[in-house]
């Protein structure tokens, strides 16, 4: 089962991370990454880096037999990047590396709809690397982002490292195929996070699987952001699993243990 947890250096990576980075202000890509390129090539997993970044030039001097740069013509279509990774990764296997470490400077997305699709991204970022064991990092400059889309897109990562890597209140990341486990806190500050990131990973799939084993407290905006997240699309379903006693009850209480509600709490 995957942990959450923090990293104090990109060499404690692990298979199957998907590491929310915040980039120090001071930092520069191309110095902090070569430990990461480095340990690809010790381990024997090839690079892949997703965009034109500066630290693509870094990937190619510390390990140019062991790394591929995608330079895809539009980040922000999910399908095309997804693809992208997953045929690369499948290319290393047959190719004989461990697995593959992938880098992204992630950057906001200013279209209409742009903040869903950037979670979307991020969850089938962290499904690819929960099924696939690849490592994943994705880096953050704060000066790009302001503090409402940084928390929503950090709730994403099971994994943070870097400046203001605490906590954040809640975390949703892949435990199996349309299956999320959910940790922290969800209150009236994390809900709009909370109920974009269920819309997004529901939005390709009729029924989908919550855990809460590891979610302290769920409060009344929170329950609403799950409810209104089932209901955003036809015929959608939400199960969740796991949840404390306390929760149940408070959802009880609420009024949502009925028919009409496409979420279902389970004992």
């Amino acid at each position: 089962m995957r942990a959450a947890r923090a990293l104090t250096r990109l060499d404690e990576v692990e298979l199957g991370d998907h590491v929310c980075w915040r980039m120090d202000p001071t930092a520069t890509l191309l110095t902090d990454v070569r430990a990461y390129v480095a340990d690809g090539a010790l381990y024997g997993d090839k690079v892949v880096m997703i965009g034109s970044t500066g630290a693509a030039t870094t990937a190619r001097d510390c390990s140019p037999a062991a790394s591929v740069i995608l330079d895809l013509p539009d980040l922000a279509d999910t399908d095309v990047m997804l693809a992208a990774v997953r045929r690369e990764a499948r290319t290393a296997v047959r190719q004989g590396f461990r697995s593959v470490r992938v880098l992204t400077e992630r950057a906001p997305m200013t279209a209409p709809g742009g903040a869903e699709e950037m979670l979307a991204q991020e969850l089938k970022l962290d499904e690819f690397a929960s099924e696939s064991g690849a490592i994943v990092v994705c880096a953050f400059r704060s000066s790009l982002w302001d503090a409402p889309s940084m928390e929503r897109a950090a709730c994403m990562h099971p994994h943070e490292m870097g400046t203001r890597a605490e906590r954040p209140a809640f975390r949703m990341f892949s435990t199996g195929a349309n299956e999320w486990s959910v940790d922290g806190v969800i209150d009236s500050e994390g809900a709009d996070a909370f109920n974009a990131a269920a819309r997004a990973a529901i939005r390709h799939t009729p029924t989908m699987k919550l855990r809460f084993d590891t979610l302290e407290m769920i409060d009344a905006a929170g329950m609403h952001a799950l409810v209104d997240a089932a209901r955003h699309l036809p015929d959608r379903r939400i199960e969740v699993e796991g949840a404390n006693e306390t929760v149940r009850l408070c959802w009880e209480l609420a009024g949502y243990a009925t028919d009409g509600v496409p979420v279902v709490m389970a004992a």
